[in-house]
């Protein structure tokens, strides 16, 4: 399997990534021109994550995202579904819990952590609405989730622009640093595939959350989504 299709099946996206796992955190910062590192930090500060509290990191990868909560003093658990990307993760951090999860079947209680959040995985999921479920559930009444993932440019002629460079110059670049250039074909035409920033703050709300809102970053090829549980 080197790459996955668009209807997302779960073992095909997880061996995809397994695939990938060793290089990807240097195949984002090339392909994203370095600007995989400023959302990350855009992320921590959304999540806020404080000493002491609980703080679950969707679809962690090799933990790379999960480090600035860490730091803070929080307790982090990076989640995800690829066993390649964990181990990875586990090489390199391996005071981490780093944990194995399908994000529709999240292996947590009811309201455990102060936060959830997801980067660059939720539009891999098979069932997107399933898992924001999932996240409202594992989270405590008044806590938080934040989602950064890829979303639509807000100017039209930077969105023709950066459309042709995911379809046209990603594929070459990715030939160039990744072991598998077909699992980005695969990513550029998830993105394209994904929706808006309102049509995701739509589906949060239907998952429950409240005070839904969304920032955009760089020119919104990424949005920073925002929700809340109510504590009723």
């Amino acid at each position: 399997m080197t790459r996955a299709s668009l209807d997302k099946q779960p073992h095909e996206v997880a061996s995809m990534f397994d695939d990938v796992a060793a290089n990807y955190d240097l195949t984002n910062d090339v392909l994203s021109l370095g600007q995989a590192r400023l959302w990350r930090k855009e992320v921590a500060k959304a999540v806020g994550a404080r000493p002491a509290q609980k703080i679950l990191d969707l679809a962690a990868g090799t933990a790379t995202s999960s480090l600035p909560f860490a730091q803070t003093g929080a307790y982090v658990v990076p989640c995800d579904f690829s066993i390649g990307m964990l181990q990875v993760g586990k090489q390199r951090h391996p005071y981490l819990p780093l944990t194995a999860g399908d994000a529709t079947k999240l292996p947590f209680r009811d309201s455990v952590f102060d936060a959830v959040t997801i980067s660059f995985g939720l539009r891999n999921v098979q069932e997107t609405d399933a898992a924001l479920r999932e996240l409202y559930r594992v989270t405590k009444p008044g806590g938080r989730v934040v989602i950064c993932e890829f979303s639509q440019p807000t100017w039209a002629p930077f969105r023709t622009v950066y459309t042709e460079y995911l379809m046209r110059a990603l594929p070459p670049v990715a030939t160039a640093v990744s072991s598998n250039p077909d699992a980005y074909v695969y990513l550029a035409e998830s993105i394209r595939a994904w929706p808006d920033q309102p049509a995701l703050a739509a589906r949060l709300q239907q998952a429950g959350w409240a005070d839904v809102a969304w920032r955009n970053l760089t020119g919104g090829i990424v949005a920073l989504h925002r929700g809340f549980k109510p504590t009723d």
